[in-house]
């Protein structure tokens, strides 16, 4: 292959790449508004199960919010302490996948980055 049709190709891989992310994301939040959405019983009371539920769907909330839904994330009627905790574990458990594998990939980055352009000792 020739430097430019190298350059072509890399530039349509990566754009593949991109789609299909942009993609994943894209059902993701159609799934998480599905489930934000769903129609609750309103006569028991959410407990710790539903606490960590709502918890990790919380940030799915984000895009109906900016496009003007009103989304609960919070129920009104919960069973209190345990509801809270398990609020509270679904909130952190959810930012510490999220922001464990943003650090990941940024430390992978960086050690390609620094291998790429690592200059070999001479002798």
């Amino acid at each position: 292959m020739l430097a430019t049709q190298v350059k072509l190709w890399l530039q349509r891989q990566t754009a593949i790449t991109i789609l299909r992310r942009v993609g994943i994301l894209l059902l993701f939040t159609i799934a998480f508004s599905a489930v934000l959405n769903r129609p609750r019983d309103p006569l028991s009371p959410a407990g710790f199960g539903r606490g960590v539920l709502d918890g990790a769907l919380m940030p799915g909330a984000m895009p109906p919010l900016l496009m003007g839904r009103n989304v609960t994330i919070y129920a009104p009627n919960n069973t209190g302490r345990t509801y809270k905790l398990g609020y509270t574990v679904g909130v952190n458990g959810c930012g510490a996948l999220f922001f464990g594998v943003v650090f990941w990939r940024v430390a992978r980055w960086k050690k390609e980055y620094f291998q790429k352009v690592a200059v070999p000792a001479s002798l």
